[in-house]
């Protein structure tokens, strides 16, 4: 169990490292969009309905006014991290699709029973995924889906999440999919693969742990 556990916190990180995939245009072409992908809008208040749902989780979870303000300090980049999270979902999905894998409910059920039983319970793991990935309880299984497709995707390459073929893939599908990025939520330097307006150091130390643990 200890290393599925590993697993899963791998495809986490991998999947948020690969926001630097995409591009944006920068153009009042969809107004009220938050990012436009495949022609499909995710709109502002969509993305402001999931940040809602994150701080609501914080809100639960921590009762002690001080401590509430010191999580939200730890995610202040939190409507940025979100958008990415939605436009990826969508991402992936699409180079899954390409690739014809897909994930069943039941994966997703004996991946989140393998994870509860590591984490210590269920409510363990619904606080774990919330306070390091910004993850409410309620979109536990969505994300444990998205980390399933990572993994199988990366599978069928014949490769693993942490190599240039899998974020090929991921590139190939968000140029397919047009991806059209607000840029009052941030901007990406593709040749260098990294953020250009903004950091996400929550990413850099999962990802940094996992190498310490030899992952």
């Amino acid at each position: 169990m200890h290393r599925r556990r590993r697993t899963a916190l791998v495809l986490t990180a991998a999947i948020a490292a690969a926001a630097p995939l995409l591009t944006a245009c920068g153009n009042d072409a969809h107004p009220g969009a938050a990012a436009v992908v495949g022609g499909q809008r995710i709109t502002v208040s969509q993305l402001d309905e999931r940040v809602g749902e994150v701080r609501a989780a914080q809100r639960a979870a921590v009762r002690d006014e001080a401590q509430y303000q010191q999580a939200i300090a730890r995610t202040g980049t939190l409507t940025r991290d979100t958008l990415h999270t939605m436009v990826l979902d969508r991402v992936l999905h699409r180079a899954a699709e390409d690739a014809g894998v897909t994930v069943s409910r039941r994966e997703v059920q004996q991946m989140r029973s393998g994870l509860e039983q590591q984490a210590g319970g269920a409510k363990a793991l619904e606080t774990t995924w919330l306070q390091q990935y910004g993850i409410p309880p309620q979109r536990l299984e969505e994300n444990l889906h998205l980390q399933l497709e990572a993994q199988k995707l990366a599978e069928k390459l014949g490769t693993s999440t942490d190599r240039p073929e899998f974020w090929k893939a991921l590139s190939d599908a968000s140029k397919n999919l047009d991806v059209d990025l607000n840029p009052r939520y941030g901007t990406w330097d593709v040749q260098k693969s990294s953020r250009a307006d903004a950091k996400t150091p929550w990413v850099r130390d999962v990802t940094t742990a996992q190498t310490q643990q030899g992952l």
